[in-house]
């Protein structure tokens, strides 16, 4: 997650409370998921950015999650993420994200 969205992520939460955010991410490799669920929930594991030892423990789910899907409209869905939906692995990066949620849960 660069740093600007790091800096947007921090700003939001700071002007509305960290209850009140759902961070959905939309990266393209299970990996890159995990890292971007860990930067909202326990801070940047790079320690570079603005979320460095900032545990925000933010919700945050993958948008291919069919939790999420089934709160978008159709139409939608498919301007905005059908492609993506078609050629990326949904159920990796849902466990992945998820799997961060649990750890974050368990800590």
């Amino acid at each position: 997650m660069d740093v600007r969205s790091q800096e947007a992520i921090r700003s939001l939460a700071d002007q509305h409370g960290k209850d009140k955010l759902l961070v959905l991410l939309g990266a393209p490799d299970p990996e890159s998921a995990e890292i971007a669920a860990e930067t909202v929930v326990q801070g940047d594991p790079s320690y570079a950015g603005p979320l460095a030892g900032a545990q925000l423990g933010l919700v945050v789910h993958h948008v291919l999650d069919p939790a999420v899907r089934q709160h978008v409209p159709p139409a939608v869905w498919e301007e905005q993420i059908g492609v993506m939906a078609d050629v990326l692995d949904g159920a990796a990066l849902t466990a992945a994200v998820a799997a961060m949620r649990r750890r974050a849960e368990g800590s």
